[in-house]
């Protein structure tokens, strides 16, 4: 089973990495596991007028690996073998997208993370991402 894991890096995220530990068991064979972040883009006109298109990729990739390390962390620590993915965009949509390009059978993802505030002007990402995946999402709290 290929599983798509979403973190930020926030303590809820987190939640989602000791949920899918702790219920690695109900899988017959480890699963397949795909760590994920999504990065919201900055403004293309305000960054490029202040640096270059090299040092925004590099703080793309900077920013995804400091959220994936918390977890990447717990699944070294269980014996979870997994491959990390950085991406840049709406996070709901990159995740639904990821997870249809990788043939993920499940979406793990933490209730809410960083963006709490905006989150709740907006709309969560997980409720976003429940409305658009056409695979099972668990959502941990």
């Amino acid at each position: 089973m290929k599983i798509l894991l979403a973190v930020d890096g926030s303590e809820i995220s987190l939640n989602a990495v000791h949920s899918l530990i702790d219920h690695v068991r109900w899988f017959a064979d480890k699963p397949q596991l795909h760590l994920l972040t999504v990065h919201p883009p900055i403004p293309i006109g305000l960054a490029t007028q202040h640096v270059g298109h090299a040092a925004l990729e590099r703080y793309y990739r900077e920013e995804g690996e400091a959220s994936l390390a918390p977890a990447r962390q717990l699944l070294d620590a269980a014996g979870l073998p997994h491959t990390p993915h950085i991406h840049v965009g709406e996070p709901a949509a990159i995740i639904v997208k990821v997870a249809q390009e990788l043939g993920c059978e499940l979406i793990c993802m933490g209730s809410h993370g960083h963006g709490a505030l905006q989150n709740a002007i907006l709309g969560s990402v997980a409720t976003r991402v429940l409305h658009l995946a056409r695979i099972s999402v668990l959502v941990a709290k």
